[in-house]
């Protein structure tokens, strides 16, 4: 734990995974919890034995990091958001209230993710043997509320996904994208890309 970290009532930090028999999750030890400088764990939230979260960075109330998960530096999980084993997430993410990033997932630095998206990693819905893939979501994309995302989809650099859509395909960069499923409805303004 580094200085100044803050961990607030009824939270648990270090929690032992409990798999289910048929899960294709590594079964080896998680390893070390890590929570970096100045970062806090709020009211009731867990982070998993394995976790790694960066320098400022706030898990809010509710909410669960999984065994292996990293969240980089200056990030916030909103209220009731869980990031799934295994999974990436940058620095200066902001992910909303009610978020799944499932098992497997990427979310590179400056992605904002809107309230209650659902990102999904199995193709076969756990009939069988499948990779599970969760999306990649490419820096400074922005997800809206709602957004319900498909195994493996990557959204583009800059991309902006509007609330509701459903996304089964790559979405390219600096593109808008809207509808079920979502669909292509214009470049990114110049003046809403990161540069």
């Amino acid at each position: 734990m580094g200085e100044g970290c803050t961990i607030q009532d009824n939270a648990v930090v270090g929690k032992a995974p409990l798999l289910r028999l048929s899960s294709s999750a590594p079964r080896e030890e998680a390893g070390p919890t890590v929570l970096e400088a100045g970062s806090a764990v709020c009211t009731s939230a867990v982070v998993f034995a394995g976790a790694r979260i960066g320098a400022r960075s706030i898990v809010g109330d509710q909410a669960h990091v999984r065994e292996r998960a990293t969240i980089g530096a200056d990030s916030v999980l909103g209220r009731g958001s869980a990031v799934g084993n295994d999974s990436r997430v940058g620095d200066r993410v902001v992910i909303q209230t009610n978020v799944w990033i499932t098992g497997y997932s990427l979310v590179e630095n400056d992605v904002f993710v809107g309230p209650g998206v659902v990102t999904t990693n199995d193709d076969a819905k756990a009939r069988g043997e499948v990779e599970l893939r969760g999306p990649v979501l490419r820096r400074g994309c922005r997800v809206g509320g709602g957004v319900v995302l498909t195994p493996g989809v990557e959204v583009g650099e800059d991309a902006f996904v509007a609330a509701g859509a459903v996304v089964t395909r790559d979405v390219a960069p600096r593109t808008l994208v809207m509808g079920v499923p979502a669909r292509l409805v214009r470049a990114v303004r110049p003046e809403d890309l990161l540069g």
